[in-house]
């Protein structure tokens, strides 16, 4: 080779690096754009096949549901929790999961309900049912296919609710908890079935929004079929926040920017000009005050515990304070509550709750309150013992 030709040949090879390493920063800088592509089913939903329907008289439809769940015992506590899960399926093949799909089921099981359901089993007996839940990036868009997608799924939470209320509840009090995709479908349970039936607003003690929008000017009225939360001894009302890392004004920005609402006539509308309802969950209360560290409860991981395992709390973890709608939140100062995992779990609601003792405490407050009592009432025996966890199984996912 000559010196000329070894000059070319370096310059290639200097010009190539260049090449190389401008794409993997245009990769890295757009990586949120190529990562929700990825997702995308590439086709529309009009002309999807949907999964299977869950059959909700039967166990396997449920995450978590009593052993006997049309009787209950002196062990039993007071209330019965409709919990309603957050997203675990990512998407890239359908619009919405199969309600039977075992890795969902496995992240459901591991992560969201000890998380999330878990600050309610001493509350209630649990019904958690599984659903077509709408993928990752249904959420992640707001294109029309997306929201025929999210109201897909809300049609298997309606048909569970009404399931439990017909056949499991019998009148006991309900606390009904939703949270990240699953709150917005309580919201909308909130709209379409217990604000239009009075004698159902008086069995639900509290509904919980958690990580997800529901439009303030709807609920901030106290004459409102079910009002915004303004104290913690209150019952018959919603509590709900969506939260964003204190100091990030950016991040809480893309929070309302891409949030969405549903309609009085059932269809996700983008949330527009309105704030979101922001109940802060140190007060239990609405408060544009800062809630200060000294006041969190509790917060926990519990990912991987067994049902009915009570978690350590980490208390004075974070405050918090409503910042026109959104939740601010401090960092945490425990190594264990932060969030770390590939690209799509960090889309999802953490795994580990920061409030998870202030849920625990705010719920059996406001059950006590609807059943006209000061103190929550003391099961005769054990609440582990009460609370069963039917085996379910699940399909292997293609």
């Amino acid at each position: 080779m000559t010196p000329r030709q070894r000059r070319l040949l370096d310059w290639c090879i200097v010009v190539a690096g260049i090449v190389v390493a401008l794409i993997a920063v245009l990769v890295f800088l757009r990586r949120d754009d190529v990562m929700r592509a990825s997702l995308d089913p590439q086709q529309p939903f009009q002309t999807w096949r949907p999964p299977p329907a869950p059959n909700y008289a039967l166990p396997a439809a449920w995450a978590l549901r009593p052993a006997d769940p049309a009787r209950w015992g002196a062990g039993d506590p007071p209330a019965d929790v409709f919990f309603i899960h957050p997203t675990t399926y990512d998407g890239g093949r359908n619009w919405n999961a199969p309600f039977d799909q075992a890795s969902d089921a496995r992240q459901l099981e591991r992560v969201m309900l000890p998380n999330y359901a878990g600050p309610f089993q001493r509350v209630g007996r649990v019904f958690a049912p599984r659903y077509r839940q709408a993928s990752l990036f249904a959420a992640l868009t707001n294109r029309d296919d997306a929201r025929e997608a999210r109201r897909f799924a809300y049609a298997d939470v309606r048909a569970a609710f009404l399931q439990f209320l017909a056949h499991y509840n019998r009148g006991r009090p309900i606390v009904v908890v939703g949270v990240e995709q699953g709150g917005q479908l309580a919201g909308r349970l909130v709209d379409d079935l217990i604000a239009p039936n009075p004698a159902l607003i008086q069995q639900v003690a509290g509904v919980y929004v958690i990580e997800a929008v529901v439009p303030a000017p709807r609920y901030a009225r106290p004459d409102a079929p079910v009002p915004a939360c303004r104290s913690r001894n209150q019952a018959h009302c919603i509590v709900a926040w969506i939260s964003a890392r204190s100091g990030d004004p950016e991040e809480a920005k893309r929070i309302v920017d891409r949030a969405f609402v549903w309609d009085f006539l059932g269809r996700p509308i983008p949330l527009g000009q309105r704030e979101p309802l922001c109940v802060n969950p140190l007060f239990g209360s609405v408060s544009n005050a800062i809630a200060d560290a000294r006041l969190n409860l509790g917060a926990a991981n519990a990912s991987g515990l067994e049902w009915g395992t009570r978690p350590a709390f980490l208390p004075r973890q974070v405050s918090a304070q409503c910042d026109h709608g959104v939740l601010s939140i401090t960092g945490p100062s425990s190594p264990s509550l932060v969030l770390a995992g590939a690209w799509a779990d960090r889309q999802k609601v953490p795994p580990f709750n920061l409030f998870y003792a202030d849920l625990e405490a705010d719920a059996k407050a406001r059950v006590a309150a609807q059943m006209g009592r000061t103190d929550f009432p003391v099961s005769a025996a054990s609440i582990d013992q009460a609370v069963v966890v039917r085996s379910v199984g699940v399909k292997r996912a293609n």
